[in-house]
């Protein structure tokens, strides 16, 4: 069986990253998150090889609703530059304001099919409980 594309999901903290990799593990694709944003370097979600790298971001307000920070836009517009390097090779860009978690996973999942990217079936067990 051909091995499934890895899918590497970037972006912004609170941006959803776990909410979509989780979900999209849970439909059957290969897929890995990945903290760019507090690297050092601008280049470090390379080194997984991606097949396809989907980024997200959000604004800085949707990041003070989502999660309890303690740092100011400075350190947002740090994590944009550090992210530069993968929105210019981002095989998908998600806004995520206003996105509910289930209508991002849908939304994206609905844009892995466009590419042709379907997920994995399922194996399931003799008595049929999915693998």
């Amino acid at each position: 069986m051909p091995q499934q594309p890895l899918i590497l999901v970037v972006g912004v903290c609170a941006s959803g990253k776990t909410t979509l990799s989780s979900g999209l593990r849970e439909l059957g694709y290969h897929v890995r998150s990945f903290a760019q944003e507090h690297s050092v370097s601008g280049r470090l979600w390379r080194r997984f090889e991606p097949d396809i790298l989907i980024l997200l971001n959000c604004s800085y307000e949707t990041i003070k609703q989502r999660k309890q920070i303690s740092w100011g836009p400075k350190r947002y517009q740090d994590q944009l530059k550090l992210l530069a390097n993968a929105r210019e090779h981002a095989t998908l860009i998600v806004q995520t304001d206003g996105f509910t978690p289930e209508e991002l996973v849908e939304y994206v999942q609905g844009k892995l099919l466009e590419l042709g990217v379907e997920p994995q079936k399922r194996r399931t067990s003799f008595d049929g409980e999915a693998e």
